[in-house]
């Protein structure tokens, strides 16, 4: 017996857009570029380069949990 019942829904809906994605991948690219280029470094250069991780990653894959958790979408629905 299912105590829990599972909505008949996608849980990870696409929700990022294609200029969203454009500028996650560019922030991500110059978080890079700064590190390693010793602009920013220690602890912060380390959180900013999971950040840059975490951007990509969305991006790649167009679902972005923190959107779907405010129910926020860029993606524009085509009819």
């Amino acid at each position: 017996m299912y105590i829990y019942s599972v909505p008949k829904q996608k849980y990870m809906k696409a929700n990022v857009g294609s200029t969203d994605k454009i500028i996650r991948i560019v922030a991500a690219i110059i978080i890079a570029a700064l590190y390693y280029t010793g602009q920013i470094s220690g602890t912060i250069g380390i959180v900013l380069l999971v950040v840059a991780a975490v951007l990509v990653l969305t991006s790649l894959i167009n679902f972005c949990p923190l959107y779907g958790l405010f129910r926020i979408s860029t993606k524009s629905e085509k009819k």
